[in-house]
Order: C-alpha cells, then structure tokens, then sequence
C-alpha cells in the first residue's frame, strides 16, 4: 500500500442541475445512499451552466448532517487568497468541521483567466503562494505575509476554520508541476483522466519528492475524480459516458473513453476501479456520467452495486474472499 490509509472511500461529485430544488435532493440522497463525501467542481467560466462552487457547497452543507464537502477542483489562481481564506474558513466552521478544500490550476479555459485580470502564466505561482496564505490566515493572530503576489502584516481572520489547522488541501492536477505542489503543500494529491499506470507513477513521485524533502505522508490521502457510469453493457454505457463528456467539456471524449473510461456493467466498472486500488488510490470521487434527469438512477446503481462490494472486501479478513470470487458474484 503506496499510503498508510486504512479504507478505500468514496464521495460523490454531482452534474450542475438546472432546478436548485433538485439540485439539494440530490445532495441528501448522497448522504442517505452512505457516501462518504460530496463534491462540486469549479469554473468562472464553462461550457455549461454551473453553480459557484463554495456558494454551492454551502447549501450542500446545509441539506446535510454527516457528509463531508469538497470542491474537485477550486481554481484557487481566479481568486484573491486572503478572500478565499475567509470564505472557506466560514463554511468549513458553519459546515462543522466538514470541508474538504481541492484546489487546482486549471487553464483549459484561458478565458477564464482573462476574465479575472489573472495573467494565464502565473497561475501556478499564484496556486502554490495562495495555499501558504491560507494555511497562514487559517492558523495565525495576528498573522503576517510577504509573498510575490500577496501581502499583510499583522492582521487576523475570525472565526478560525473548526478543523485544526484549517481544511485538507487537496492538489488538483496531473502535470509534474502539480505533483511537487502535492508533495510539498497538499494534505492529499486528485487526479483525473489519467491511467492505471500514469497513475502508479504519479504517486511514486509524490512519495519520492516529500521523502526526499524529509515530509512524512502518514496521513496524506491519494485520490481520482472518476468519470463513471453503469450500464447494462460496456457498449451503452460508453455511448452515455462519451455523449455526456463531449458536451460538458465541448471537445469529442470517444478516443478517451476506453483508455480513462469507468464503464460497463457493475463487474467491469469494479475491475477498473481495482486497477487504481492496485496503482495506490484510496479514494474516488464518483462522477456519475448520465444524463442530468437519469443522474438519480446512476447514484442509486453505484450505491447497490459498486459500494458494498469494496466495503464487504474492506472487512473481510485476511485470505478471505478473493477479488476473482467476489466478481463472480457481481456478474452474477
């Protein structure tokens, strides 16, 4: 196990709803299907209509009890770190303790960028100073800063966040750049559209570059935001996967889907999700791929079919059941 964490867990990342009312449904019905968490990606600008993440967050926390919150991932660059540091500080406080902070590059849209009066290049730079301001303003009264593109001198930010230490920052990204920043500044490192393998290898880089920067990663979480979806076969599954896909990204997904795919029939999709238990994730972010009125159905068919099969694996002791027995009984 590339990590020391105890489970393999899973959250839910759900499609941006046109209703808000079905929108908050579909949040509670996470929480009451037993996912662990519940996320929403993030966008100044896209191709579809979407929610501001944080502002969506808090009503996600807010039409829940348990489930904890988390954006897959914030484009921390867009925005002004000593504002976001406020904002997260409240809702993860207002939330309980529940927030989990992803944040990311981006630059797939350069728009974006352009629209935020945020130069397209430094954005990385202006990820990686944000981060140590919000560790900064999250921890310390009167707290100081004298950064490239931030700083403050003997201010203080209240409330504090209620976790310790403020929120777990996730890294966002795939490139090497953000596997140093993982290494370095994260509390856990998410990827997506990658490989199995792409995926061992990022994960041998994160634990190389901390080791060698004398980090321990006791506690760091390895994570993949996983675009899925159930189907009664591989072939209709991959028509839903690839038509969804291609419209929310407006580029054609049909020569991703079976390289980075999650799909199929529930046995297929369990076989896939092993490969990145194997490569040393330890927690999915299951985006469900449909379309928006069938994305109930699809939470429904993960939590049935694909949930109890990792956690029936989880508690059965060692040389129990084997992976081969256990999807017999899922294609069964």
């Amino acid at each position: 196990m590339p990590f020391p964490v105890d489970q393999v867990r899973f959250g839910a990342n759900l499609a941006p709803h046109p209703d808000p009312e079905e929108q908050m449904a579909l949040a509670e019905r996470v929480e009451a299907l037993g996912f662990e968490s519940l996320w929403c990606g993030d966008h100044v600008l896209f191709n579809i209509p979407l929610y501001e993440s944080l502002t969506l967050l808090s009503f996600y926390a807010a039409h829940t009890k348990r489930i904890r919150v988390g954006t897959c991932v914030y484009l921390l660059a867009l925005r002004h770190p000593t504002v976001v540091a406020k904002i997260t500080s409240t809702l993860d406080a207002l939330s309980g303790g529940r927030l989990i902070f992803g944040v990311g590059v981006g630059g797939e849209i350069p728009k974006e960028f352009e629209a935020c009066g945020v130069p397209y290049a430094e954005r990385g730079a202006r990820v990686s100073e944000g981060i140590e301001v919000l560790r900064t303003l999250w921890t310390q009264s009167p707290a100081s800063f004298a950064g490239r593109f931030v700083k403050f001198e003997g201010v203080s930010m209240d409330p504090k966040p209620l976790q310790p230490g403020g929120p777990p920052i996730w890294i966002g990204g795939r490139s090497d750049a953000a596997l140093r920043r993982a290494s370095r500044l994260g509390d856990g490192w998410v990827s997506y559209v990658v490989t199995a393998e792409r995926y061992r290898q990022s994960v041998e880089k994160i634990r190389g570059a901390a080791e060698a920067a004398g980090r321990s990663l006791d506690e760091f979480q390895t994570a993949h935001l996983t675009f899925i979806t159930v189907g009664k076969d591989y072939e209709t599954a991959k028509a839903a996967w690839v038509k969804r896909l291609t419209t929310r990204y407006n580029q054609d997904f049909s020569p991703l889907a079976d390289r980075y795919g999650f799909m199929g029939t529930p046995a297929q999709c369990i076989e896939r999700l092993e490969r990145f238990i194997e490569a040393g994730c330890r927690y999915f972010v299951l985006n469900a791929i449909s379309e928006v009125p069938d994305e109930a159905e699809q939470l429904d068919r993960l939590a049935s079919d694909i949930l109890p099969y990792f956690r029936k694996r989880e508690s059965s002791p060692p040389g129990g059941r084997g992976q081969g027995e256990g999807e017999k009984k899922q294609q069964g």
